[in-house]
């Protein structure tokens, strides 16, 4: 199965695109939670009350409304201010930090950090650069939850309509990088049928 290529330069227009289109795309994101699943391998060891990150959180449904109901103290970052501030509005005890992913330095580290549907809008330079930074954020011992692409490329997605940007690197590349920032890859899996279609990569920080 082949898929569109981005035009070039279209990775430098996803924050518009998301603080133009925050409320269609979050009356139409799926609030039915199939993401559960993944979420509960990620929180296996995290106790109630730890630090969890939602990584490109949006407006925070459903994947935020999961975390704070389980009880952990939640962060949710996002680069689109329109977005942040409905997450802000419906989580008012959460931290909400409106900061870009590809210069993330929040100064503290968490027992798990999420970024579903988020990192793999970065370009690949970007996310190579991009992952150390943000597997620098987990405690010993936590995990990283990452919706990334089945293989190497650049694809063409949509957002009510408007072009976004998505790339991934490889398997290997993916775990080469975490290896070197001190984490084991526990999952890579490919277009996982029981979350739509998502390929999932877990990880945990086993050293510093």
């Amino acid at each position: 199965m082949s898929f569109p290529l981005p035009p070039p330069g279209l990775s430098e227009t996803t924050r518009a695109t998301y603080e133009r289109e925050a409320a269609a795309f979050d009356a139409q994101r799926p609030k039915g939670l199939f993401e559960a699943g993944w979420l509960g391998r990620m929180l296996a060891d995290v106790p109630p009350g730890g630090a969890v990150l939602d990584l490109g959180c949006g407006a925070g449904e459903p994947i935020g409304a999961f975390l704070h109901a389980s009880g952990h103290a939640l962060t949710g970052v996002d680069f689109a201010r329109p977005m942040l501030d409905l997450f802000a509005c419906r989580f008012p005890e959460a931290t909400a930090i409106h900061a870009d992913m590809r210069h993330l330095d929040l100064g503290r580290r968490f027992a798990a950090i999420v970024a579903w549907d988020s990192f793999f809008h970065l370009t690949q330079d970007e996310q190579r650069a991009a992952l150390p930074r943000i597997a620098a954020h987990l405690d010993a011992g936590g995990r990283l939850l990452v919706t990334v692409g089945p293989e190497a490329g650049e694809v063409l997605g949509h957002v009510n309509g408007a072009p976004v940007y998505h790339a991934s690197l490889a398997q290997a590349e993916y775990e080469a990088i975490l290896s070197q920032a001190g984490c084991e890859t526990e999952a890579f899996v490919p277009n996982d049928a029981e979350s739509h279609g998502h390929t999932l990569l877990l990880a945990r920080r086993v050293k510093f």
